[in-house]
């Protein structure tokens, strides 16, 4: 059984308001998505990694993961507008087998353990879809959008809830199935797991962490330079 880790990285990461795309943006002197990287070559199970970069930044991607050392476990492929199509592109690069299993992660979550990785990969064995998550502990209200603002209609318990994180995980084949029954009906979801669930397969999920934070704003990349510099004490 082989394990391929693919990396949507050609967002633009406009809420970052920056120069550049957030990917390549610098936590303790690193680019987060080296960062992430990092995480997938570090464990032994993971075949090769995959990542999905816009055409423009093919090169500079090439370039920073020859300047960082990376073995050949690494390759890129050509990303496309929305993260569905840049996991697609990747999914048909793969030399995977139906059983072989996929794991998708936010190339901008760059504090993700080992042990979680290990984890979502146990459970795809188990189950066929994993997703890493985290229960809500916030209350929960459902709204309706207004001309008036967000009005309140129902208060969602808590226990029916978890906030969704990456990486998912699902065997080659039902990832396959759900990404071309998702393209026949033009269907675009928000996470590869929503894909899966439209197909009818269930999906298990996998206890994540705070520190698997998405970096999505400025003060993401503050918050995970903190937790960097405690894992460095």
């Amino acid at each position: 059984m082989q394990v391929f880790a693919i990396l949507p990285a050609a967002g633009l990461g406009t809420r970052m308001a920056g120069p550049q795309p957030k990917q390549f943006l610098e936590l303790h002197g690193v680019p987060i998505l080296i960062h992430s990287l990092r995480a997938f070559a570090a464990v032994e199970r993971v075949t090769a990694i995959y990542v999905a970069a816009r055409k423009a930044e093919m090169e500079r991607v090439e370039t920073q993961i020859a300047d960082y050392g990376f073995s050949g476990r690494i390759h890129i492929v050509e990303g496309g507008e929305k993260r569905q199509e840049s996991v697609g592109h990747a999914l048909e690069a793969l030399p995977a087998q139906e059983d072989d299993i996929v794991l998708v992660h936010d190339a901008v979550r760059p504090l993700i353990d080992a042990a979680t990785i290990e984890r979502t990969i146990d459970a795809v064995v188990e189950h066929g879809a994993a997703i890493v998550g985290l229960p809500a502990v916030d209350t929960i209200k459902q709204v309706d959008r207004t001309a008036h603002g967000a009005l309140i209609t129902a208060t969602i318990p808590r226990e029916f809830i978890v906030l969704a994180q990456t990486p998912q995980g699902f065997r080659y084949g039902l990832l396959k199935q759900a990404f071309s029954e998702a393209a026949a009906d033009g269907f675009i979801g928000t996470d590869e797991a929503s894909l899966v669930e439209r197909a009818g397969h269930p999906v298990a999920v996998v206890h994540g962490s705070q520190v698997n934070l998405k970096i999505t704003q400025p003060g993401d990349l503050e918050l995970a330079e903190f937790y960097l510099h405690q894992q460095a004490r």
